[in-house]
């Protein structure tokens, strides 16, 4: 609506003249005239005193439909909410899918590398040096040698390099040569599968 018209259709409410109304604004009723013809506007002053003789806001008085205006706001606001909401669900499932996929992938690695290792065996070796007895025992994947755990007496930990070994095979053998290069002896005894 056109704000001249508004102030007409306002004035007629109130039950105002032009004449009246132009003596409570304090301008001529020439000026209401204009006003009411869209020749001219009032100011924000006079604008403001219309809107209080009327007792509307000056949005309703000069047309503006602000109801307009919050629901777009208010529907912007909810699509803001609503890409937060999902951003937020994405993130916890993010944050929730990931460790599980780790530690589902890392078990997974882990089982068919035991697979492909073979059977867990065991093979102790206990050796003589300089009229000693010394003893060390492997747990081992069969087709590699990888040692999944070993222990024994700490000389031979200490001494003889075990460490150095890349497999059960070598560490037996590492052992083998350190004791008869001392003059000493060894003897392994047989593998056998172990129960993981």
């Amino acid at each position: 609506m056109e704000f001249g018209k508004s102030i007409t259709k306002f004035r007629k409410k109130c039950g105002l003249s032009q004449e009246r109304l132009a003596e409570e604004v304090g301008v001529a009723r020439q000026t209401i005239s204009k006003w009411e013809l869209g020749e001219t506007a009032p100011d924000l002053k006079q604008a403001k005193a219309l809107s209080e003789i009327f007792k509307v806001s000056l949005d309703e008085l000069t047309g503006n439909d602000i109801k307009d205006v919050l629901i777009a706001k208010t529907s912007n606001t909810e699509k803001l909410a609503g890409i937060i909401l999902k951003l937020l669900k994405f993130a916890i499932a993010f944050m929730i899918i990931v460790p599980i996929v780790l530690v589902a992938a890392r078990l997974i690695i882990k089982h068919n590398y035991a697979q492909r290792s073979g059977r867990l065996m065991n093979v102790s070796i206990q050796c003589t040096i300089h009229d000693k007895e010394y003893g060390y025992e492997f747990n081992y994947y069969e087709s590699t040698g990888d040692i999944k755990e070993a222990g024994g007496d700490a000389y031979l930990a200490n001494n003889v390099g075990i460490t150095d070994a890349d497999n059960a095979y070598a560490a037996i053998d590492i052992i083998d040569a350190y004791a008869k290069d001392r003059g000493g002896s060894c003897e392994k005894t047989e593998s056998k599968p172990v129960e993981e």
